[in-house]
Formats: C-alpha cells, structure tokens, sequence
C-alpha cells in the first residue's frame, strides 16, 4: 500500500487505540473532575462549564482544518504534531495555577486532539485493507471509543479522589511521550496532496460559535443587558454569516455547503446538534448534583454513571447488528422517546432525592434510548454522500457534535445560573438544586424539539403503507463501519 507502513500493522494499531484512548480519557476524567476543579482555581459556577467547553471549541472548530492539514502535509507528521501538543498542553493544564492557564490549556489540548484525531483514523484505514482485517480494527476502536467513557469515569473518580484532579491532565503526559517514540518508529509517512487551507473558514466558524457560547455565559453572570454580553452575540452572527459567505466562495471549504441540499442530512444534523445538548447538559450538572446535592465523593460519582455509560456501550455492540432486521427509523424513534423520557423524569430531583430511588432509573432510560438512537442517525447523516464527500461528510458530523456540546451547554448555563440567582433555597444545596433543575428543564426542551425533528423526518405515519425494508434508513455493512468509528465516539467519550 503506497504511503504507509505495512510493518508491524498490529502496533500501529495500537498506536491509534491509545491515542484514541488518551483523547476519550481526558474528556471524562476532566468532567468528573469539575467540582475539585471550581475549588481550586475558584471558577464561578457558570465560568466552570469552559473547562469542558474550551476543549470542544477548538476541537470541532479545527477537526475539518486538522483532517486537511494531514492530506497536505502527511499524516505520520501532522499526528506527531497533534499528538506533541496534546501532550504538552496537558502538562500545561496540570500545572495551572489559575483559571486562565488552565483554558488557555484546554484550548490547546482541543487543537492537539483536532490535529492528531483525523490523520489517527486515516493511517488506521490505509493500514488495513478493506475486508476482515479492516473490520476487526474497526470494532477494536469502536470498543476504546465507546467503553473509553467509563473508564475515564472511574479513573478520573479514583485520581481526583487518591491524588489530585491535576493527575486527570498529567496522566496524559507519559502517554503521549510513549505514543510520539512509537509513531516515529512505526509509522510511514503517507504522499502529499496538492490543495489549500481554508484558514478563513476556520476561524469565523470557530471565533463565531465561541462568541455565542461566551455570550450565553456572561448572560449566566451578569445579565442579558451587560453589553459585553450583546457585543459577544452581534459577533458571533457577523462571523458566521462570514463564515458562509466563505464557504460558498473558496475552492477547497472546509465545509461543502453542497452537504446541506438534503433535507434529510441537514435534518440530522439539526437533531445531532439537540441530542448532544441534551446529553452534555445531563452529564455536566448531573455530575454537579451527585457531589453537590448527593455529596458522594468523586469516584463514586464516576461509579454512579456506568449504568448508563455501560448501556451506551453494550448498545455500540449490538445496534449495529440488529440494524438489517429492524427499521431503522422506528430505533430512533424508540430512542429519541427514551432520551426525553429520561430527561423529564430527572425534572424530579430535590434535596431529598437518593442515587439508588431517583437517579438509577432515569440513567438506564437515558442510557437505553441514546445507544439506540446514536447509529441509526449517523447512518442517517452519511447516507448517500458523493465519494468526494464522504470525509467531509463524517468530519461534519464530528463537528456538529463537538459544537451542540458547547452550544447547547453554554445556553444551559444561562438557565442555570439565572435559576441560581434567583433561588430562594435557604442552604448552599437547595440553591445548586433549583440550578441543575432549571438546565434539566432547558435539556428537556432539547429532548423534546429533536424527537420533533426525527418525527417529522421519519413520517411514523408512513409506515403502515410500506414494508420495513423499504427503510431509508438502512445502514450497509461500510457504512455501519463508518457509523461505529464516528457515531459512538462522540455519544460516550466526548461528550460525557
């Protein structure tokens, strides 16, 4: 195979399940982490939601740039590259001894991982050939990216808890030194391509959504008047008018605007962008509620997640097989019931609320509907893409995820320290209580409006005039591929 390695596939294999790892890792070992980190470097309680943000930011604003430089420059050098600065800016994050260093960390971990992600998976594809081989190193990283999450749950739980929240980042540091010895030595790098960067497209869309998620914070502290609040939104829209503007213009955009002539993938864009939210907004307070309001200890918080997370990835496993004999609309539709289902039962929360009478139950609903939900609408989101697309395609869908994460938990964030300001609780928990309620109503809302899109776009009333075969929305045995490596990597590790 022309431009990569051959030699010893089975290490370079796992050189990219490791990467993958430390990059899943990081996102949930930080998320359990949060409340030691408010303490420390003394955030407010609307400013801690950028220690997750910051990372998804410039993680799915420089995803589709990251996946360019690696045709244009070589892969084996842009993953050495990614995987450098991800490593030195955990360093970096570890040793912050304020809020600022350690976003300003965070951002540049993003960027590691948007440089590092794209070129891991091509030089894991180019490695194996189409066939078992390919599929078996396929369903090895499908497993790291869905079974990642819990693992980083409960590592994050047992260093925050035994050491310090500083060794969630400083675990990455001698990971990411093994990983750069072992690319040098078993990595080739691939041939160059002829093209140009669309650095414009980049940062208008990247500086565009960050000015909006910024805005909805800053109203989450001081108010929907605060002018620095209305500036950070008038940009925000500016920008990303530019942004399209761009796009529509550059010979090599880093989003083909042609990817939204179908209604049905932009449709799935739109519920993936709401789904996400919803499931940031639960992982992100519910984390709050359990230390704040529950006061369990951080690795019992991580434990008290795996009934969900382990749905979720038992889940990865098995849709993807039964997806030949069951519509595939009708399990989006099932799990989209489910996620707001589990939402709205989390509405019942209080001071009083135990783990095992009140948070298990809407967990395993939650759980239950997103592993069933997440393939069939990746499938969804790549079906019928021209060849010349199919990266864009994925990589979008990456993004999307990335930024309904960050977006949707930044307007969360208004809802919940408005809720906060505006409490009557007598003590420190009833106030943190009558927060995560208002942001689980707001996730509800979330919930609610993507089981309308999948409604509308599934026509459940259609279904009795045609046979189940019929299904738009079956998914190949490629394409289940594809699903399994960018759908279930976003829906555990990511974004818990």
């Amino acid at each position: 195979m022309s431009g990569t390695t051959t030699r010893r596939p089975g290490v370079v294999l796992a050189v990219i399940l490791v990467t993958q790892l430390m990059v899943i890792l990081d996102a949930t070992v930080v998320n359990i982490a949060m409340p030691k980190i408010q303490h420390a470097l003394d955030f407010s309680p609307s400013s801690l939601s950028w220690v997750q943000n910051a990372y998804a930011l410039a993680f799915g604003g420089l995803l589709l740039l990251g996946a360019r430089a690696g045709d244009l420059l070589g892969r084996r050098r842009v993953f050495i590259t990614g995987v450098s600065v991800f490593t030195l800016a955990s360093l970096l994050g570890g040793l912050a001894p304020n809020a600022e260093l350690l976003l300003t960390a965070r951002v540049l971990q993003g960027v590691g991982g948007a440089i590092a992600a794209p070129a891991a998976l091509t030089l894991m594809m180019l490695t194996y050939r189409e066939g078992p081989e390919r599929m078996k190193a396929l369903g090895y990283y499908s497993l790291v990216s869905s079974g990642g999450g819990s693992v980083g749950l409960v590592l994050g739980g047992m260093l925050t808890d035994w050491a310090s929240w500083r060794w969630g980042l400083f675990i990455n540091v001698p990971i990411g030194i093994g990983l750069i010895i072992a690319a040098r030595l078993v990595l080739t790098e691939t041939e160059r391509e002829t093209g140009r960067f669309d650095i414009a497209g980049a940062l208008t869309s990247t500086i565009g959504i960050s000015s909006l998620v910024y805005g909805f914070i800053r109203v989450a502290e001081i108010g929907w008047t605060a002018p620095e609040a209305l500036a950070a939104f008038s940009a925000g829209v500016v920008l990303l008018v530019a942004f399209v503007l761009i796009e529509r213009r550059v010979s090599h955009p880093i989003v083909p605007l042609r990817l939204f002539r179908s209604a049905s993938r932009s449709a799935s864009y739109v519920t993936m962008l709401l789904v996400v939210g919803t499931m940031m907004g639960m992982f992100f307070f519910l984390t709050q509620y359990l230390q704040g309001v529950l006061e369990l200890s951080p690795l019992a918080a991580g434990l008290a997640f795996l009934p969900m997370t382990g749905l979720l990835f038992a889940s990865s496993r098995v849709v993807p097989k039964i997806l030949n004999r069951i519509d595939g609309s009708r399990l989006m539709l099932l799990g989209s019931v489910l996620i707001t289902t589990g939402t709205l039962w989390l509405l019942r929360l209080d001071t009083n609320s135990s783990y095992l009478a009140d948070v298990v139950g809407p967990m395993v609903v939650f759980g239950f509907g997103a592993g069933m939900l997440f393939i069939p609408l990746v499938g969804r989101a790549i079906a019928n893409v021209a060849p010349e697309d199919s990266g864009a395609a994925s990589g979008l869908l990456n993004v999307v995820q990335q930024v309904g994460g960050a977006l949707g938990l930044g307007i969360l964030v208004t809802l919940f320290g408005t809720a906060n300001r505006n409490s009557t609780g007598t003590t420190p928990r009833a106030v943190l209580t009558d927060g995560v309620h208002a942001a689980f109503i707001g996730a509800l809302v979330y919930a609610a409006l993507s089981l309308t899109m999948i409604v509308i776009s599934v026509k459940p009333w259609t279904w009795l005039k045609r046979p189940a075969e019929g299904d738009p929305l079956a998914v190949d045995a490629e394409a289940k591929a594809l699903v399994e490596t960018e759908g279930t990597s976003g829906t555990v590790g990511i974004h818990a």
